[in-house]
């Protein structure tokens, strides 16, 4: 699975950007896709998750209510719209993507994967 994400820049605070993710490659076994980012000298934490088949959605406390993830299944594409941004959303945003493999004798193993990031400046 390849992930490119894109529609990161400089906005003021307040303001709102939509970032995109291509996944392309065994995307089928996607079982869940999420955006996450990291500062410098900080740990890469979770923003927003969303499961492939139910379509269910998860926050990060901080972003709750100011963000919004989505999918496109049939163009393998997924969003993410920040409103209300303020100074401290200012990050290196990445795509994730997780893939569950079944194996037989009933074993499974996770595989993830990253894009490169796109950079989110938000100017106070």
């Amino acid at each position: 699975v390849q992930l490119v994400e894109s529609g990161g820049g400089l906005v003021q605070a307040g303001g709102s950007l939509r970032l995109s993710c291509a996944a392309s490659g065994s995307t089928f076994t996607i079982s869940s896709m999420g955006w996450y980012r990291q500062g410098p000298g900080k740990q890469r934490e979770a923003v927003a998750t969303i499961t492939s088949g139910s379509g269910d959605t998860h926050y990060a406390d901080s972003v709750k209510g100011r963000f919004t993830i989505s999918r496109d299944n049939a163009q393998n594409m997924m969003f993410l719209q920040m409103n209300s941004l303020k100074p401290e959303d200012t990050d290196v945003y990445y795509c994730n993507a997780k893939r569950l493999i079944f194996y037989e004798g009933g074993d499974s193993k996770e595989y993830e994967y990253w894009g490169q990031g796109t950079q989110v400046t938000v100017s106070s």
